[in-house]
C-alpha cells in the first residue's frame, strides 16, 4: 500500500506512545462504567447484542427486537465481531462485556495512528503531536471507547484511515492501491452505511484532482468501485434472498425517520414509538414482517412531514444545532433526564469552534485538503438532520475535528508536500560536479564561502557565456524564493 512511515527502523514512531497511553486511559475508565451493560434492561434492548446472541446460539443473523427472525436492521461487521466475543467469553456475561469494551477502547486508541500520520504529512510534526495526543485524551474518545458497546469506535478508526488513503491516492496510479481502497471502503460501509455519504465523494475528489493534473483516473476509479462492490455483494445477495428486495446495507431508515418526525419534540427522538419500547409497534413488526413494517413507517413519516412542513423545518434546524453544540433544551424536565447535557454542550461547542477555525486555516493554506475535510463535515451528518439525532451519531468524525482543532491551536503549519514531479531539478548532479572538478582543479581547491543568502550565492557565481544558463538559474532562484514564502505562509 502507500508508504506512510519512513523513519529509521530503530526509532520508535511517536504514535506508539500515543496509542499505548490512550489505550491505558480507556481501560482505566472501564471498571467505573461497565456495569451499565450488565443491566438486564439494557441487555434486552441492546440491538447489536441481540443479533450477536442470535448468531452465537445458532439462530442466524436476526432477532434484533425479540424472536422476530432474520433482519437487516443492523449492518453485519460489528454484529459478527460481537458474536465472536460471545462465543469465546460467553453470551452477555461480565467477561464478554469487558472484552467488548476493551476492544472498542483499542479501536479508539489505534485511531491515533492515522490522525498523527495525516497531520504530520499535511501540517508538520508540531500539529501531528497536538492531534495525536489530543485524540488520546479526547473526552469523547475516552468515553465512547470505554463505555459504548457499539460500532462507533470501529467506524471512527475506519473513517480516519479512509480519509488518509483517499488523500494519498492523488499520487498513486497503481491499480492495487485503488482496489484496496475500494475493498476497505466497502468493509467500512458494512460496519455502518453512513460512510457511503462521504467515502465515495472523497474518492471522486481524488479522481477529479488526478484528472486536473492529467493523471490516469478511469482505471483507478473503476478498480475502487469494483473492490467496494465485491466486498459488499455477499450482503446484498443475502438480503435479496431473505427479503426478496434490494436493501442498501440496512433496512431501518423508515423507522428512524418515523421516530424522529411524528410531532414529538421534548427530546430529539420519540423512543416510545420504537419496537424496543412499544408493545404495539413490536406486534405490528411481528405481524407484517420487517420490510412491510419499515415501508409503513416510511409512509407515516413522509405523510407527517408533508402535512407539517414548518414543524419539520424547525426540528431539522434544532437537530443541526444539537449535532454541533449538544444543545437541545434547558427545561427542567429535559435536564432531569439528561443531567450531563450542560457540560457536554461546553465540550461539544468548544470542539466545533476550534474545528471550524482550523478548517478556515486549512482553506487559507491548501484548499484541496480543506475540501476533503469540508466534504466529511457537511455530508456525514446530513441524513441525521432529517431523521433524528443521537449524541453518538457524530462521534466517528471527532478524530478529524480534533485534528482541525490542533491546526487551530498549534501555531503555524506547513502546507502538504508537493508531488515529487513538481519539485525543481538540481542543475548539477554528483557526477557532473565530480567531472567539473576534474576538468578544473583550481575549482576543486577553492575555499568554501562563508554562509550567505541564496541571492548572494547566485550573484557570486562565475560568469557563464550561455545566456540560457543564466536565465535558467534566475528562474530556479525565483521559484525557490516563492516556494519559501509559500511554505512560511
Amino acid at each position: 500500500m502507500l508508504k506512510t512511515e519512513s523513519s529509521s527502523p530503530t526509532r520508535i514512531p511517536p504514535y506508539v506512545a500515543m496509542v499505548a497511553v490512550a489505550f491505558v486511559v480507556r481501560l482505566a475508565v472501564i471498571p467505573f462504567v461497565y456495569t451499565d451493560w450488565t443491566d438486564p434492561f439494557v441487555l434486552d434492548h441492546w440491538a447489536f447484542g441481540l443479533v450477536a446472541r442470535s448468531i452465537a446460539t445458532g439462530h442466524g443473523y436476526g432477532n434484533v427486537f425479540a424472536n422476530t427472525g432474520p433482519t437487516a436492521v443492523l449492518p453485519p461487521v460489528y454484529s459478527y465481531l460481537l458474536a465472536g466475543i460471545f462465543k469465546f467469553f460467553g453470551i452477555e456475561t461480565k467477561a464478554s462485556v469487558l472484552a467488548a469494551l476493551s476492544l472498542n477502547s483499542l479501536f479508539s486508541a489505534l485511531t491515533c495512528i492515522p490522525i498523527f500520520l495525516l497531520a504530520r504529512q499535511a501540517f508538520g510534526e508540531r500539529v501531528a503531536k497536538w492531534a495525536g495526543w489530543g485524540w488520546a485524551f479526547s473526552p469523547y474518545g475516552v468515553y465512547y471507547g470505554a463505555d459504548w458497546a457499539w460500532s462507533t469506535c470501529l467506524l471512527a478508526l475506519e473513517l480516519a484511515w479512509l480519509f488518509f488513503f483517499a488523500w494519498r491516492l492523488e499520487k498513486s496510479s497503481r491499480i492495487r492501491d485503488w482496489l484496496l481502497f475500494g475493498l476497505f471502503g466497502g468493509f467500512a460501509a458494512l460496519t455502518e452505511p453512513v460512510v457511503l455519504s462521504v467515502v465515495p465523494l472523497l474518492g471522486l475528489w481524488t479522481v477529479y484532482r488526478r484528472y486536473r493534473q492529467n493523471e490516469s483516473w478511469k482505471m483507478p476509479m473503476a478498480a475502487a468501485a469494483f473492490g467496494a462492490i465485491v466486498i459488499m455483494s455477499p450482503w446484498f445477495v443475502r438480503n435479496y434472498r431473505v427479503f426478496h428486495k434490494f436493501i442498501p446495507v440496512r433496512s431501518g431508515y423508515g423507522l428512524e425517520l418515523y421516530i424522529g418526525n411524528n410531532g414529538y419534540s421534548t427530546r430529539w427522538v420519540n423512543s416510545s414509538l420504537h419496537p424496543n419500547h412499544s408493545e404495539a409497534e413490536l406486534a405490528e413488526y411481528e405481524r407484517v414482517g420487517e420490510i412491510a413494517y419499515m415501508d409503513h413507517k416510511m409512509h407515516q413519516a413522509k405523510a407527517f412531514i408533508r402535512s407539517h412542513p414548518a414543524w419539520f423545518a424547525w426540528m431539522t434546524f434544532r437537530r443541526i444545532v444539537y449535532m454541533w453544540t449538544g444543545y437541545w433544551s434547558f427545561s427542567r424536565d429535559y435536564l432531569k433526564d439528561e443531567p450531563l447535557d450542560p457540560p457536554n454542550i461546553v465540550v461539544n461547542t468548544m470542539m466545533t469552534v476550534l474545528g471550524l477555525w482550523g478548517l478556515h486555516r486549512v482553506f487559507k493554506r491548501d484548499s484541496n485538503l480543506a475540501m476533503r475535510f469540508a466534504i466529511v463535515l457537511f455530508f456525514f451528518p446530513l441524513a441525521y438532520y432529517f431523521s433524528h439525532c443521537e449524541t453518538y451519531y457524530f462521534r466517528p468524525v471527532d478524530p478529524l475535528i480534533v485534528l482541525l482543532a490542533a491546526v487551530a491551536v498549534a501555531g503555524r503549519s506547513k502546507r502538504p508536500e508537493e508531488p515529487a514531479r513538481l519539485r525543481p531539478i538540481s542543475f548539477e548532479t554528483a557526477g557532473t560536479r565530480q567531472a567539473n572538478s576534474s576538468e578544473n582543479p583550481n575549482r576543486a581547491s577553492e575555499q568554501p564561502r562563508s554562509p550567505c543568502s541564496q541571492a548572494d550565492r547566485v550573484l557570486r557565481l562565475p560568469s557563464v557565456s550561455a545566456a540560457g544558463t543564466w536565465l535558467s538559474r534566475f528562474r530556479d532562484l525565483q521559484y525557490r524564493l516563492h516556494r519559501q514564502q509559500y511554505l512560511c505562509g
